[in-house]
This record gives C-alpha cells, sequence and structure tokens, in this order.
C-alpha cells in the first residue's frame, strides 16, 4: 500500500512500489522513479459516476497514479490533512479532496438542502474503505468531536467534511452573523448530532444562498 506523509503542511509525498493511488487532476508537483499517470473520467466511477456528477454540479475530476516512486502533491498552497479510514465512510466537498489510495471507494450520495446553500450541488463525494485520504482546508482545519450530548452547528461555507455515526439537518433563517449584530451572513447552518468528526476550515468558500 502507498505510503502517504506530509512535507510541511502544504505537501502531500506518496511513496509508492508498484501501487496506485488517485489525486486530483493537475495537483502533481513533483516526482521520482518510474511512474504513469492516466487521466480518469468521472472521478473514476465510469460513466454513471460521470453522469452523476454533470446532473448534480458535484465536480470531481481525478488521475490516477502509478509506478515506483515518489510524487509530491500540492493545491494552491492549501493545508493538507491526513485521514485514516478503517472500513468506515468519509463525507467531504470534492473541492476538499486531493488524493487516495487505490483500495479506497469514492461515490456521491445526497446531502438536502445544503446544495441550495453552496456551489457544490446537491450530492457529496464519499470516500469509503479501508486506507489514507488526503483533504485540503484553507488554512488548517479543525477536527471538531459531535457526541449525543454535544450536538454541532456549522456555516455551511467553513464545512470540509465529516465522518462518523451522524445526521445531518440544515437550519434555514438563522445566521452566526445575525446573532452578533451584524446584517449579513450565510442563509443556513448545518448541525449535525450523533458520534463522530467534523472538519471545518478557518476560511469560507463562496456560497449562493444570500443573505439574511
Amino acid at each position: 500500500m502507498a505510503t502517504f506523509r506530509l512535507q510541511g503542511s502544504k505537501v502531500l509525498a506518496v511513496d509508492m512500489s508498484g501501487d496506485t493511488v488517485r489525486a486530483k487532476n493537475g495537483s502533481m508537483v513533483a516526482y521520482d522513479g518510474q511512474v504513469s499517470f492516466k487521466k480518469m473520467s468521472g472521478g473514476g466511477e465510469g460513466l454513471r459516476g460521470m453522469v452523476t456528477r454533470r446532473l448534480t454540479g458535484e465536480q470531481l475530476t481525478v488521475m490516477e497514479v502509478k509506478g515506483q516512486g515518489t510524487c509530491w502533491f500540492a493545491d494552491r498552497a492549501s493545508e493538507i490533512n491526513l485521514v485514516q479510514l478503517h472500513g468506515d465512510k468519509l463525507y467531504v466537498e470534492a473541492s476538499n479532496l486531493l488524493a487516495t489510495d487505490a483500495g479506497l471507494r469514492t461515490g456521491t450520495t445526497f446531502t438536502g438542502l445544503r446544495g441550495a446553500t453552496q456551489g457544490g450541488g446537491l450530492f457529496t463525494t464519499t470516500v469509503e474503505g479501508t486506507g489514507q485520504a488526503a483533504l485540503t482546508s484553507d488554512g488548517p482545519a479543525v477536527v471538531l468531536r459531535v457526541t449525543p450530548q454535544h450536538p454541532l452547528s456549522v456555516d455551511p461555507g467553513a464545512y470540509v467534511a465529516h465522518q462518523g455515526d451522524l445526521r445531518q439537518t440544515f437550519q434555514a433563517g438563522v445566521t452566526f452573523r445575525t446573532l452578533i449584530g451584524e446584517g449579513g451572513g450565510e442563509a443556513f447552518q448545518i448541525r449535525f448530532e450523533g458520534d463522530g468528526l467534523v472538519y471545518v476550515q478557518p476560511s469560507e468558500r463562496n456560497t449562493v444562498g444570500g443573505d439574511v
């Protein structure tokens, strides 16, 4: 299995010995050894995945990297976060997924109203199986724990990913900014309940929900 490691906080190094990894198209910044690259349609999921992403607006263009050597990946100087999966599922915004082990499966899942508040469509990318995934964030990501006693509300523009036994609901009409007296902000919050982890970035992506 390929080995994922960070060099600094903004470059992912992947050591391969005949392994295969999938990475965001165009994210390779250097490599050594004997390595081949192949662009994959529809995020590596064939025609069905490609059609689904066109309908939902969830864009994920990846390349397959295979061989022996080391590849270095980066994406616009974003911070990189490593996530180890052990047969579980990770939900992540497509724009924040940098690379995955070949043993991990990617797909899409319906997320409801959140797609109406963001440019990412009504679906979120899923990563499932055993292996490592690398996520990007605009600034160092914070990993927040959700328990049955402590639910969590998140600004949709700051949401990166989540994993575990979590339920999502979407609250309209109340924003973080209006609560502190500023006149504007996100039209929705995402509320997580259950038991799991939520990854949040300290910067908001552009959303289309409008001000309240």
